[in-house]
């Protein structure tokens, strides 16, 4: 089969998809990836075709970080990012997602960011599509829209804010759904209409996430399942810097603090981590908060080192505890590590997964980014280090993950389409 994996997003919504698509390689499939064009080189590397596509959701929000925000919706802090960014990603999405997949493609896989448009694209070729998730969209009572960043409503409320939720998402990808169809000659029909439509014919949907740390909600409708993660390609050739090597060494595991792409610029944040870490007692490697090349020590102090693009299967377990903005990807590297985390999410599904963290026992506290402060990240920090119970549930689940193949679930899905 040739198969057309299609994402958009940040970092985190493309890098596990490179080892999905080499395990659909070594099955045999032909594997291409449509994404946006600076993860270019994180797909070829992984040995696999490249079609740039829009939706860098990095780029859009550091083009809009200064845009001020006159309102907010109390207990619901994602709501605002959700619409402002929403109609900027999706923009000419569908048309790049339609060009991607030209006439050389057997099936789509299509990721939640993509799958609105990706659908009426597999539609129009008239071949099969799968949804690769990284996040659960489906209204449930289990909990609220991941999305919104709001707190469980309860099983009616969680369940009527999914689907409030899910209209919110059809008003963001609607113009840009209705444009696609009229390109490609189809019929005008609305998005809650394709997903009915979709549902009736037993479109299949792969959530790439642990049942360990997220199970299956018993009120999902047949079709949506959850398989377990689908971990980022590691490269058998990548050597760790010296540096990095020789400070691991030096001392007792460092913490590690990382907040992603996502993250706006701060004046002072590098002050407060380093204070925080200090604070704490700990050693630290920071990643992303300053410039830096492979890894290099902060100046006039040996506690601390600046690392570059570190994979984080190799660095994790080296640490001592994790601090991060609970993207889906970190979330479930750092699990699988067996290290406590001190999730401190920014935006989208970010604080949804900060609170399993919690909730799982492998984290003492959510911190949300924009009210970070060194006393509380020092303390926060300081529990995830000292407090036993949180690193004996962290190992406990790790060990679960590494029992789970959740690509392998996909390939078996992709194997059952070319029958």
């Amino acid at each position: 089969m040739r198969v057309l994996i299609v994402t958009a997003g940040s970092l985190g919504d493309v890098t596990p998809y490179t080892g999905l698509g080499a395990r659909l390689r070594a099955a045999g499939h032909r594997v291409a990836v449509a994404a946006p064009a600076p993860y270019a080189d994180l797909v070829t590397g992984a040995g696999l075709d490249f079609r740039p596509i829009a939706g860098d959701l990095s780029a859009i929000r550091a083009a809009t970080a200064g845009e001020h925000r006159s309102w907010t919706v109390p207990g619901a802090p994602g709501l605002v990012d959700f619409v402002r960014l929403g109609g900027r990603f999706v923009g000419d999405l569908g048309t790049g997602i339609a060009s991607a997949a030209g006439a050389d493609t057997d099936v789509l896989l299509l990721s939640s960011t993509t799958a609105p448009l990706g659908y009426s694209v597999a539609q129009y070729h008239g071949i099969p599509s799968l949804g690769v998730f990284l996040q659960p969209t489906a209204p449930t009572s289990a909990f609220p829209p991941i999305v919104l960043g709001l707190r469980s409503l309860g099983g009616w409320g969680n369940r009527l804010a999914g689907r409030l939720g899910r209209r919110l998402a059809h008003r963001v990808y609607a113009d840009a759904s209705r444009r696609l169809r009229a390109q490609l000659g189809l019929p005008p029909v609305g998005l809650a209409r394709l997903e009915r439509h979709a549902a009736a014919d037993g479109w299949t949907v792969l959530h790439g996430f642990s049942p360990a740390v997220l199970p299956r909600p018993p009120d999902w409708p047949a079709g949506l399942d959850v398989v377990g993660y689908w971990w980022p390609l590691a490269h058998p050739g990548w050597c760790p810097p010296a540096e990095l090597v020789d400070f691991l060494a030096a001392g007792p595991p460092p913490v590690y603090v990382g907040f992603g792409s996502l993250a706006d610029s701060r004046d002072g944040l590098h002050a407060l981590v380093a204070g925080a870490l200090r604070r704490a007692g700990v050693r630290g490697v920071l990643q992303g908060l300053c410039d830096a090349g492979p890894a290099r020590a902060e100046p006039q102090d040996g506690d601390l080192l600046a690392v570059g693009d570190v994979p984080h299967e190799w660095l994790f377990p080296r640490m001592a505890a994790l601090v991060h903005h609970a993207g889906s990807g970190t979330t479930g590297a750092g699990l699988r590590a067996g290290v406590p985390a001190v999730p401190v999410p920014i935006l989208a599904d970010q604080p949804f997964w900060a609170a399993r963290l919690v909730a799982l026992g492998v984290g003492p506290a959510v911190l949300p980014y924009r009210r970070l402060d060194e006393t509380g990240l020092a303390a926060a920090i300081r529990a995830a280090v000292t407090e036993p119970g949180l690193r004996r549930r962290a190992r406990a689940l790790g060990d679960r993950l590494a029992a789970e193949d959740g690509a392998g679930a996909v390939v078996a899905a992709v194997d059952r389409l070319a029958r």
